[in-house]
């Protein structure tokens, strides 16, 4: 092993503006260690000591997740790690194990007072490593915790578009195949002879009909009721395929005075072929109208997706309805909170102004909240999930409520606390409350936490005006 010397230390990014004094009385307090594969030099939950200054090898930092081990970072030669300047964290959060030979010098952490009031330059570089350390986990984090977002809402996302998308397929299927047996029903609406005038009456009659898109819902009773009242119409009058058609009549509102009205201009001897004629087109608007639901549906689930990551908008804050984006987090979930049997029950303030914030980030915030309370709920195989936003003067107060079964007395208050997870490996990384918690103070607000047996409540409250 070679003895650290000023020089080694230069060659550090960190320390190479730093005077050659302080970097050796530097060394002269600090010990050099040699250790081997596989070695611990910091335990999770353990004081957290150094900084340790790495001179060659790797250490990894890992955390010990339900049984499950997962890599953090890994430093390498000419990195700092360990306990810096001015810094809060006390405790470690993960393990540091050394991959292969690692060779360190550690600076007793006893003396950082010492460091800070006589060896300014030193001190500031260590400040500075810090400071470069936060900003590059915290972005690291929150990136880390999106794609978990994601990687959430990507099964139920996948399953809510195949739905409609396999609709469109069936339906187009089926609409290709209705529109090449046309030509039968042409033969014999070709031989019909009705002057201009009666063609217009029956067009007239049958897109008044057609316009009416709020269409009532019947019960099985009553649409059965109409059918055989149509049937008997029908049979009356003599026209071919009666109980094939007369579904078509019923799922489009006719009724027997709307098909009275169409007689009136239609010779009998053309009735049966004008009425199957309809009928076709009545089984093509049906399909094309299924077609284009699906479609909407689709094209709605896309606009959640880019409104939920506020993809296309730019990093700023700016003022837009809170509801907009809980509603579109509850959309991107909404196969979960089908799947859970969740009651839904949304009591909106609904003359709240718009909010100035990060929306992405807010999103963010909703989606993280909304997910523990559906995992909590999956025990029960139940559950009732209530949001509620409200105002409180100059404050938006937005509160995600759970009946599960709450969270233990001996865990409530580490909750926020970084890589904290009662989930399973894959499942949670420790970091959603935690960022959830960040960005709120972001937003210069707060959140707390109230929890017992069959109620959880969170609640979010940060200025309207940001």
């Amino acid at each position: 092993m070679q003895p650290v010397t000023v020089s080694t230390l230069k060659s550090f990014e960190a320390l190479k503006n730093v005077p050659d004094d302080q970097l050796q009385w530097l060394i002269e307090v600090s010990k050099e260690y040699l250790l081997q594969d596989g070695d611990i030099l910091t335990a999770q939950g353990k004081p957290i000591e150094g900084p340790h200054f790495i001179i060659s090898g790797r250490l990894v930092l890992y955390m010990v997740q339900n049984g499950s081990r997962r890599e953090v970072t890994t430093f390498g030669a000419g990195d700092i790690t360990g306990y810096l300047p001015f810094s809060r964290a006390l405790i470690a959060p993960a393990n540091s194990q050394a991959v292969g030979q690692l060779h360190i010098l550690s600076f007793p952490t006893a003396r950082i007072k010492e460091m800070i009031s006589g060896h300014f330059e030193l001190t500031q570089a260590l400040v500075h490593v810090m400071s470069n350390r936060v900003r590059e986990f915290t972005a690291l984090q929150q990136q880390n915790e999106k794609m978990m977002a994601l990687g959430k809402l990507s099964a139920g996302l996948a399953h809510e578009l195949n739905n409609p998308a396999s609709a469109i397929v069936r339906d187009s299927v089926s609409l290709l195949e209705h529109l090449r047996l046309e030509p039968h029903a042409f033969k014999s609406v070709i031989a019909i002879r009705m002057d201009a005038a009666q063609v217009d009456a029956v067009n007239d009659e049958l897109f008044r009909v057609l316009a009416v898109k709020d269409r009532p819902h019947l019960t099985l009773k009553e649409k059965t009721k109409r059918e055989d009242e149509i049937n008997d119409w029908f049979d009356e009058h003599g026209v071919e395929n009666c109980y094939d058609i007369a579904e078509n009549f019923v799922d489009f509102n006719f009724g027997v005075g709307n098909l009275e009205a169409i007689n009136k201009f239609i010779p009998a001897a053309y009735l049966s072929p004008v009425l199957n004629w309809i009928s076709n087109l009545l089984v093509t608007e049906r399909m094309v109208e299924d077609i284009q639901e699906s479609s909407r549906r689709i094209a709605a689930l896309v606009s959640s997706v880019k409104n939920f990551t506020h993809m296309d908008r730019g990093a700023d804050k700016q003022y837009a309805n809170i509801h907009t984006g809980i509603g579109n987090t509850l959309t991107m979930l909404g196969y979960k909170i089908k799947k859970g049997n969740i009651a839904l029950v949304e009591d909106f303030h609904e003359s709240l102004p718009p909010v100035n914030a990060l929306i992405g980030e807010l999103n963010q915030v909703w989606t993280n909240l909304i997910d523990n309370a559906l995992d909590a709920m999956e025990a029960n195989g139940k559950g009732t999930l209530t949001i509620k936003t409200e105002r409180d003067r100059e404050f938006v107060q937005v509160s995600i409520i759970d009946d599960g079964p709450g969270i233990p007395d001996a865990i409530k208050s580490r909750i926020f606390d970084p890589f904290f997870t009662t989930k399973e490996m894959g499942k949670g990384t420790g970091m959603g409350l935690e960022v959830v918690q960040r960005i709120v103070h972001q937003h210069n607000g707060s959140i707390k936490v109230t929890s017992a047996p069959g109620r959880t409540e969170f609640v979010v409250c940060f200025p309207i005006d940001g």
